[in-house]
């Protein structure tokens, strides 16, 4: 899958898991479990409870996906 394949979604990030992954409500009712981008890992883009993000999603898998963006 490409990137262009991937669908973006703005939602708030409602649980820090283990391992680097977080839940995040996209939806009233629908979470997405996803990991940082590499970019994000790489620049140190801290990700917390409560922030505002943009996630990119598999059309495969809906319930999992990548945070590729945290406004400021």
């Amino acid at each position: 899958m490409s990137s262009d394949d991937a669908i973006e979604f703005e939602g708030k990030v409602v649980e820090v898991l283990t391992g680097g992954t977080f839940k995040v409500n996209v939806a009233p009712g629908h979470d997405v479990i996803a990991k940082l981008a590499g970019k994000m890992r790489r620049y140190r883009i801290r990700v917390v409870l409560g922030d505002k993000v943009t996630v990119a999603v598999s059309p495969y898998d809906p319930t999992r996906g990548r945070i590729t963006y945290r406004p400021r």
